[in-house]
């Protein structure tokens, strides 16, 4: 029985989370995460309501936990400093965290979206941004381009995109966080 297991929503999110990061997102399911805890996995659907659930569920907890992160890590700070925090921490949690990191792009609907902490990151990035005087719309191009670079990068990464040449990713990262420096204290006018 469920309660017996001990099992509740966010303990069954967090295993999910836990599994994922072992497994990979794409193959974390409630009958995955059932065998992983013990239990059948009708005993999961008191708890979440089917993979979509349990995915938006730990794309969530995922969501908060790096916006926890990137919070603590620019904190006080500004311009490149301020940079270089944010993608660190965003790398690092990657790193540690390679499921939850994939499940911080799944799709969400737009209620779930709007409960989520991706409004944090945005305003995170944001205020970054702040320390290098960009308006509209380079701002909003600042942000994509921040993103996709990050991601892209973590995400090549990851997959050992960069184990076979030189120089190594880490002077690679060093060298792209100094070029976005520039980039953005010398973004071009419209």
């Amino acid at each position: 029985m469920a309660q017996r297991a001990g099992l509740s929503a966010e303990r069954v999110v967090r295993a999910g989370a836990d599994l994922a990061d072992e497994i990979g997102f794409e193959q974390t399911t409630p009958a995955a995460l059932a065998r992983r805890l013990g239990v059948r996995t009708a005993s999961l659907y008191s708890h979440v309501r089917g993979v979509h659930d349990l995915k938006t569920g730990i794309a969530l907890l995922a969501l908060e936990e790096l916006a926890d992160r990137v919070g603590a890590a620019i904190a006080g700070r500004a311009g490149k400093d301020a940079l270089t925090a944010f993608a660190n921490a965003y790398r690092d949690y990657a790193r540690r965290h390679p499921g939850r990191f994939v499940a911080a792009r799944y799709p969400l609907d737009p209620a779930a979206a709007a409960a989520s902490a991706g409004g944090r990151h945005a305003a995170m990035t944001r205020a970054i941004l702040r320390g290098y005087d960009l308006d509209e719309p380079a701002q909003t191009h600042a942000v994509r381009l921040l993103g996709s670079v990050f991601s892209g990068f973590v995400g090549l990464e990851s997959a050992g995109g960069f184990d076979h040449s030189a120089p190594a990713s880490e002077e690679s990262w060093i060298e792209i966080l100094g070029a976005l420096d520039i980039l953005l204290r010398t973004w071009p006018a419209p």
